[in-house]
């Protein structure tokens, strides 16, 4: 039997300072504008493009494999037919792909993270919010690439 009382016990103490959304320093929440996935047209597309610009630096932001992941799952559920279910699992998604980033890209995964959890939130089971949903990420996508986000 295998004795477990000399494990490096930091393990804990730094997921506790990770788990806590926000306490991070340098972390801001992102906070998505309601009128966004409601309205969509110019709010939509000037939102998109600041979170983009935000998450999309070189060194510090989303990677594109890491935003399609989440992406082609969003265009599947499109395809197939909207059911709201399938979009709310996409939250857990969100929460993997956040937890798992390096340190350095952490701040811009859980922006993303926070504004597309937002984003679901408020599409519920409205067919336009969720054609309104699929244009704010494809957007975001644009403009992380324009900005200069990686592969």
């Amino acid at each position: 039997m295998q004795n477990y009382s000399n494990r490096d016990r930091r393990g804990p103490q730094n997921q506790s300072q990770r788990g806590r959304q926000g306490q991070r320093q340098g972390y801001k929440p992102y906070d998505l504008p309601p009128d966004v996935i409601e309205k969509g047209g110019k709010p939509l597309v000037d939102e998109a493009k600041k979170l983009g610009e935000q998450i999309g630096h070189r060194d510090h932001g989303v990677t594109t494999s890491q935003i399609r992941k989440v992406f082609s799952a969003v265009k599947k559920i499109q395809i197939e037919e909207f059911q709201p279910n399938e979009l709310i699992m996409l939250k857990p998604k969100l929460a993997y792909v956040a937890a798992r980033a390096p340190e350095r890209r952490k701040n811009s995964t859980e922006k993303l993270r926070d504004a597309l959890t937002q984003a679901i939130d408020k599409v519920d089971d409205d067919p336009q919010r969720f054609k309104n949903f699929v244009d704010f990420f494809e957007a975001t996508l644009a403009y992380h690439k324009a900005a200069g986000g990686q592969d």
